[in-house]
């Protein structure tokens, strides 16, 4: 088993913070959970476009993904990948 890693999952609360649905994932991965909790302020900052009172930023361990996966979607964005 690889390193953990963690994303920052953008949730919109209802009034109260009681009920919050995840609306968003940045795609950063962090080696820690600290440094995950330290970005979570630009997490919000940019996450102002969801139609909810409140907007809460929260850490989550990322789903574990097999190293030859890793590599492809490592392949940015808009790259053809078929084959010739």
């Amino acid at each position: 088993m690889g390193p953990i890693a963690y994303v920052i999952a953008i949730l919109g609360c209802a009034d109260g913070s009681a009920q919050c649905t995840p609306v968003a994932t940045m795609p950063t991965r962090y080696e820690s959970r600290a440094t995950c909790n330290a970005a979570t302020a630009d997490a919000l900052a940019q996450s102002t476009d969801f139609d909810f009172p409140t907007i809460v930023a929260q850490c989550r361990k990322a789903a574990a993904v097999p190293a030859a996966q890793r590599l492809e979607r490592a392949v940015p964005h808009g790259v053809d990948h078929a084959n010739g």
